[in-house]
């Protein structure tokens, strides 16, 4: 098991950043991947990006290029850069891992995007 806490969420302008930090209760050296989705009203939650154990990353197709994810081994954190922040990235915003198959998620972190 792990426990899993966003921070860094906010309002910001239409082409402004944002960085979420996730930090784990638990050595994330050892998880298979970590990363990071979203849920926005009414719609699916979905796939930002995720990091594995290696290193080797996913991204979404609309984040590829202004997010950037990384993983802090020694702080067990997982943070989510995101730059050229459009309204439509206006969501809830979970952190995630998964041990053995098992997902965990955080309890989210609200960004808002304004046009």
């Amino acid at each position: 098991q792990v426990q899993l806490v966003e921070s860094g969420g906010g309002l910001v302008q239409a082409g402004g950043s944002l960085r979420l930090s996730c930090a784990a209760s638990k050595s994330i050296f050892s998880i298979n991947a970590v990363g990071w989705y979203r849920q926005a009203p009414g719609k699916q939650r979905e796939l930002v990006a995720i990091i594995r154990q290696g290193g080797r990353t996913t991204y979404a197709d609309f984040v590829k290029g202004p997010f950037t994810i990384s993983r802090d081994n020694a702080k067990n954190t997982v943070d989510l850069q995101m730059n050229s922040l459009k309204p439509e990235g206006t969501a809830v915003y979970y952190c995630y891992a998964n041990i053995d198959d098992l997902a965990y998620w955080g309890q989210g972190t609200q960004v808002t995007v304004s046009s």
